[in-house]
């Protein structure tokens, strides 16, 4: 398999945009080939099909029934699905609860849902350095009152790479309270099972871990919100208009407009492309960045002389360590961060978290990683913080 990445730049960050392989780059093509060759007969003929065996394809990789799951652009964009078709149900003195680990964007349009509707945002604090995904549990348990009607947790946490107990969190929900998870990074990083997806709404990305091509996402909604969940973008399907899709639900969501589809359909060659570099298939592919994430963390952490923020268990490809505080690290463009992009050639993000001036480093594996990349990170970060 090849990955076309710049072979001049360290890259360990995965975790913001993925990194799609060249044999799925080339599969993209196809599709849009097959598009332009003629795009009538593809839109009314060929493009129904190909995504039901897309969506049947992604419905098999998570072990969830395919009359359940959607494609949306990304994470973000399924969230805004759940949030706004839900809107009706939320009113003044209603709180919707998201913890601090949770990602910008999604936090976003919950706090507008709220600024619209007079709803109030619970925000929990969840601490990190972490021990253990009771403490998660226990704080999220503890915020949950009479009058909470949303709770937002994220199943991998953006910001700090914490997994959060999401399965356990659902379970111990009133069921009368819908849960939505954000699972951004979640597929192709952690073993995904219908167990995974017992929540009201779950969003993930395939284009991160998968490494499906930017564009690829998914929504998975449970039976008894089917009939509720309508895409951001109204289209056909609202009086009818489309019926290729094999029910209402996906129909809101499979034709929302003219646009390129060539990155959901992509999803089963990159789901068969990365499950073929490790001999025991997808659950090599994520033991193994794991292992490597883990290992990375060590390494940088002991040349720094930081103490690891969580344990290994509580990780998956992806992990954050704090870095000594910078009154310029206000924002995603952070000095250090800059620094190791233009001296030293090296990927890598930096976020101000909880708040400026404190701020977290966070690193990733993916299978183009080597151990010698954390060495290079530990030395760049030594050179340029003392």
């Amino acid at each position: 398999m090849t990955w076309t990445l710049d072979p001049g730049v360290t890259h360990l960050n995965h975790g913001s945009f993925g990194a799609t392989p060249a044999e799925v780059q080339a599969e993209q093509d196809r599709w849009r080939s097959a598009m332009e060759a003629n795009p009538v007969r593809f839109m009314l003929e060929d493009y129904q099909p190909a995504l039901d065996r897309s969506r049947t394809a992604l419905a098999e990789f998570m072990g969830v029934d395919p009359a359940g799951l959607v494609f949306v652009r990304n994470a973000t964009e399924g969230v805004n699905a759940v949030l706004r078709s839900l809107l009706p149900r939320f009113g003044p003195g209603d709180e919707l609860l998201i913890t601090n680990h949770g990602y910008n964007a999604c936090s976003n349009a919950a706090r507008y849902v709220a600024e619209v509707t007079g709803a109030r945002i619970v925000d929990v604090s969840v601490p990190f350095p972490i021990d253990t995904p009771a403490e998660i549990l226990e704080r999220i348990h503890d915020a949950i009152g009479p009058a909470t009607r949303l709770v937002m947790i994220d199943h991998v946490s953006s910001p700090t790479g914490v997994l959060f107990p999401a399965a356990e969190i659902v379970d111990s929900v009133d069921g009368a309270i819908p849960v939505l998870v954000d699972g951004a990074h979640a597929p192709g990083m952690i073993p995904l099972t219908a167990g995974s997806f017992q929540a009201s709404f779950s969003v993930g990305n395939c284009h991160k871990w998968m490494c499906a091509p930017k564009g690829a996402g998914y929504l998975h909604v449970s039976e008894e919100y089917r009939d509720v969940i309508v895409a951001p973008t109204i289209s056909h399907s609202y009086n009818d208009g489309w019926p290729g899709s094999s029910s209402a639900f996906h129909a809101h969501f499979d034709w929302t407009g003219t646009d390129d589809p060539s990155a959901r359909l992509s999803i089963p060659s990159a789901i068969h492309t990365v499950g073929s570099l490790h001999p025991d298939g997808w659950p090599g592919v994520m033991a193994a960045n794991h292992e490597l994430v883990c290992d990375g963390r060590t390494l940088i952490c002991d040349a720094l002389g930081i103490a690891k923020p969580a344990p290994d268990e509580m990780l998956g490809s992806i992990a954050s360590i704090p870095i000594p505080a910078d009154l310029g690290s206000d924002n995603i463009f952070d000095p250090l961060m800059v620094k190791l992009r233009h001296r030293h050639g090296i990927e890598v993000p930096m976020f101000a978290w909880p708040a400026p001036p404190d701020r977290l480093l966070r690193i990733s594996a993916q299978r183009y990683n080597r151990i010698e990349d954390y060495e290079y990170l530990a030395e760049a970060l030594v050179a340029e913080l003392t």
